[in-house]
């Protein structure tokens, strides 16, 4: 059945408040699939840091690589299910691996032992908890020091009675974990079953609900916003209930759970029957290539790990070595990242002057520049997981009302339950005011979201002024940056993945999902950077000055949240040239 044979019969069949009723389906499957994936993240960087005890920087690197993955992967699904496997197939194959890559995750090891050196020797370090907080300490000469960094980089040794038993100047103290090579595979290893199993998935369930919709059909923004919001009302279980177990019983835990939310997924897509028949099918005469593409992905699993270890080892750029220096500087996986990136940028217009006519070559044109405006959005937007999860470990009061505590990684659910809340009204005024003819046109709600993005860490950054003597801010400042973010999202995400399905030349719509998400592989890679501008010395996991991490999240947050809202204003004042390039698709 054709796409738009598919989406008349839908439009015809059963509704689902006031959308298809496969819609319903598809919601829960997404929902249960990232359910899945959430609940890893809200572990992972936490993960990397305390459980294996990476460095800021080493964590932040390989977190926003294995983001950046997760997102260029679906180039590929899209492409094979395009020509050969069509959505539903692939679908179906990409959850089996991602169950399978968060249960590999459950096997981790004992926790890395940490070290500090100098002086040429290497120290066993032990960490203690003090209060709210937790202390290091060497034990130098039969006494017992305890780590202190200081605001210009050197590190005291304080005695029992607080003085300075040792000073060591900047750089000459390093820090580290002794960790078990293994574990450190195993982990790498279920990475990248996810990385590939999530590249089937994710843009061929984003299609199979594009094809619900007919060309026109003015429900299809409201429709992938309700969609979006089943992402969420997912991920808003997960984020709370995997830290918590992995806080309970250990990390292995909460990735089990994260492992049958996924596990879940796949029941519901492979068992839809009736439901979803006729949608997400093969296309008509296409060889079967199933077994062979299967294959194919397994055996890509060894790469995607060496793409992981070559990024771990990879130096920092070198200063003054210019552009080009630092393109040539990247690891294997920022140059595969970017060349894909600016290949698809520039071949796929010349390819739609090729083969298709000039209102298709203008629409598509249009679609490349917003997505090259997505990248800044997620660079920004996906701090959640790596530098503002720190943040909140770090330098963020977690109570809640005096009555109870929350995890660090529990406070990512604050996003999610925003969208649960608002997305229903975003529903609801995007139908209102398009029946009014004011609904903004979608470079408009992009160039409001990449201004809020930036709003909610300017929010965050007054919050910062308001420290207390622990160097922490209260968690509702917290709280108001992901609102402000939430509604950002809203204003982009839902409303990006329906302008592919409507800007796209119809034969390709599955490869341009799939660029839509490597502009956020992109933007995953580049914001694991911008997260190590944030980076701070760490012993055993822990930060040992909370004013400098204070000082040194606030100055990096400043900065982007100024950055975004200068962009957003660019992309606002270009809208009326998108507009016309777009040929009345809104």
């Amino acid at each position: 059945m054709s796409e738009n044979a598919s989406a008349a019969a839908a439009d015809t069949g059963p509704q689902w408040f006031g959308h298809p009723a496969q819609l319903a389906r598809l919601f829960t499957t997404e929902a249960m699939e990232r359910f899945g994936y959430y609940g890893m993240r809200a572990l992972l960087t936490l993960y990397l840091a305390n459980h294996f005890l990476f460095s800021d920087s080493t964590t932040t690197s390989l977190y926003g690589g294995f983001t950046a993955l997760v997102y260029l992967t679906p180039l590929v699904g899209g492409l094979l299910a395009d020509n050969y496997l069509g959505s539903k197939k692939a679908v179906k194959f990409g959850a089996i691996l991602m169950a399978l890559g968060y249960f590999t995750l459950c096997f981790g090891g004992d926790t890395a032992k940490p070290w500090a050196k100098f002086d040429g020797q290497q120290y066993a370090v032990s960490v203690e908890t003090k209060g709210n907080d937790k202390a290091q300490f060497v034990t130098l000469e039969g006494q017992k020091l305890q780590i202190k960094g200081n605001e210009d980089g050197s590190v005291s040794l304080l005695g029992a009675d607080g003085t300075e038993a040792r000073h060591i100047d900047k750089g000459g103290f390093e820090a580290g974990g002794e960790r078990d090579v293994l574990f450190v595979t195993i982990m790498l290893i279920g990475l990248s079953a996810v990385t590939i199993g999530n590249g089937f998935f994710k843009p061929n369930i984003s299609t199979m609900v594009g094809s619900l919709y007919a060309k026109g059909d003015s429900r299809r923004d409201a429709g992938f916003t309700i969609f979006y919001m089943g992402i969420n009302l997912g991920s808003l279980g997960s984020q709370l209930a995997c830290p918590f177990l992995a806080d309970a019983y250990g990390w292995w835990a909460g990735f089990l759970l994260a492992a049958l939310g996924m596990a879940l997924s796949w029941y519901l897509i492979q068992f839809a029957g009736p439901k979803l028949e006729g949608y997400g099918e093969p296309p008509v005469g296409a060889p079967n290539r199933d077994i062979p593409i299967y294959l194919g992905a397994i055996a890509f699993v060894p790469l995607v790990w060496f793409l992981f270890t070559n990024l771990m080892a990879a130096p920092p750029p070198v200063e003054g070595a210019g552009f080009m220096g630092y393109l040539m500087g990247l690891p294997i996986l920022g140059k595969v990242l970017f060349a894909t990136f600016l290949a698809c940028v520039v071949l796929i217009p010349i390819w739609s002057i090729v083969y298709g006519n000039r209102a298709e070559w203008q629409m598509m044109l249009a679609a490349i520049i917003l997505i090259v405006f997505n990248v800044v959005f997620w660079t920004l937007f996906e701090q959640a997981g790596s530098s503002l999860t720190l943040f909140a470990a770090r330098n963020t009061d977690l109570s809640i009302f005096g009555l109870f505590e929350i995890s660090p990684g529990q406070t990512q659910f604050f996003n999610a339950i925003f969208i649960v809340m608002l997305a229903p009204l975003f529903s609801l005024l995007w139908q209102a005011l398009g029946r009014r003819g004011l609904e903004p046109g979608i470079p408009v709600k992009f160039g409001m979201a990449l201004a809020g993005v930036g709003g909610g860490f300017l929010f965050l950054v007054w919050g910062t002024q308001f420290a207390g003597d622990d160097f922490k801010v209260g968690i509702w400042w917290l709280a108001g940056l992901y609102l402000i973010h939430s509604m950002a999202e809203l204003m982009i995400s839902p409303v990006g993945l329906s302008m592919v399905t409507k800007l796209s030349i119809a034969r390709i719509v599955g490869l341009m999902m799939g660029l839509w998400f490597v502009s956020i592989a992109c933007a995953q890679y580049v914001g694991g950077l911008v997260a190590q501008v944030a980076s701070v010395e760490t012993v055993g996991g822990q930060v040992t000055n909370l004013k400098v991490s204070l000082d040194t999240y606030a100055g990096v947050f400043e900065t982007m949240g100024f950055a975004s809202a200068a962009i957003g204003g660019v992309l606002l004042l270009i809208s009326p040239l998108l507009k016309r390039l777009m040929h009345g698709v809104k």
